[in-house]
């Protein structure tokens, strides 16, 4: 499946690699992390990429450092404008923080206060919308017009991809010093900023691995592109799931120009595998790991083929801003969990 063209940037392997420098100062080499009871439970050989203890507590501040760090000074004086409910708002915050910027966020006015207060620590002006009946794109576009800010995408910006693709830079070359390339890795997809930057990484340094995303089920619009070869969009009917964070109407331009021809394709996940997912990870791996972070680990416990047993496994935990009364239920043994934990 070849990608259409687009009259923007689309990134290349090579974007990642000089995005390093650049994303350096904001963001820590997160550590890989081994279980033996994740290995009993997958039957396989499992690395964790846990993005859950990145700066911010999500991996979002690889690409908004990278993006914000590209900005000339002039655009710097006039400061940043994002639109986010958690954790790009929180990345967009920090690095404009770091960099003396002013950062203006839309935000929806029930989002999570832990996320809320996030943003607010890093100085960053927070505009509130009711997500119900204002467009947050239209706000957005009225402060940049009227202060000349430059809005910061969430994942369709070759910037944003190329400095996601550090942590996948991160996990191939740790992979390399133990000697073990993976097989597979598996990554929670909505967007699609995270996982293209991660394929694209992986294609320069492992380049026989097989990239999977993992989606929450009716929201499988990365999965069903895959399968079709084109965009495929979500219905506007579709149920909700707890993974908010990674609820998105369909494949981004951009981050389908990588990924549709390098994903191999993807899993979809219930909410009771989220939960499962997080109570795992909690009970075993001591990790506090959001619903849209633990979509990955959903699909090892619940959804790798029996041809995976035996292989070695990566899988990406990519943050853990969860609201503390959420994460207590989910977690808790008479919430939505059927599986193993």
């Amino acid at each position: 499946m070849q990608p259409r063209p687009l009259p923007v940037p689309v990134p290349i392997p090579a974007d990642v690699f000089e995005a390093e420098d650049r994303v350096r100062p904001f963001a820590i080499e997160t550590p890989l992390l081994r279980s033996d009871a994740l290995d009993a439970a997958a039957g396989a050989s499992v690395w964790i990429k846990p993005e859950c203890l990145q700066v911010t507590g999500s991996f979002k501040i690889r690409g908004a450092s990278n993006r914000l760090s590209k900005l000339s000074e002039t655009e710097r004086a006039r400061g940043v404008v994002a639109y986010s409910s958690g954790n790009h708002a929180q990345g967009v915050a920090r690095a404009a923080r770091q960099l003396g910027m002013l950062a203006t966020i839309v935000m929806p006015s029930d989002a999570p206060l832990v996320k809320v207060e996030g943003v607010r620590s890093d100085g960053a002006d927070i505009v509130f919308y009711d997500r119900w009946h204002e467009s947050r794109e239209d706000i957005a576009a009225d402060i940049c017009d009227q202060t000349g800010a430059t809005l910061v995408p969430s994942y369709d910006d070759a910037d944003i991809i190329a400095g996601q693709g550090t942590a996948g830079l991160e996990f191939a070359r740790q992979m390399q010093a133990a000697g073990e390339p993976l097989h597979h890795l598996v990554c929670c997809v909505g967007g699609g900023g995270l996982i293209s930057g991660i394929a694209l990484a992986f294609s320069a340094l492992s380049p026989d691995t097989r990239i999977w995303g993992s989606e929450p089920e009716h929201h499988d619009d990365w999965a069903r592109s895959l399968e079709s070869g084109a965009i495929v969009a979500n219905s506007k009917e579709a149920p909700s799931s707890i993974c908010d964070a990674i609820l998105t109407p369909q494949p981004g331009d951009v981050t389908w120009a990588v990924g549709g021809s390098r994903l191999a394709g993807g899993f979809r996940v219930s909410d009771a595998d989220v939960a499962s997912a997080m109570r795992f990870a909690f009970r075993h791996l001591k990790l506090v790991v959001e619903p849209g972070g633990a979509a990955a680990l959903a699909a090892l416990l619940h959804r790798m083929p029996e041809s995976s047993r035996g292989q070695r496994l990566g899988i990406v935990l990519t943050g853990g801003n969860v609201d503390p009364a959420l994460f207590a239920r989910l977690i808790a043994p008479s919430g939505p969990d059927q599986g193993p934990g």
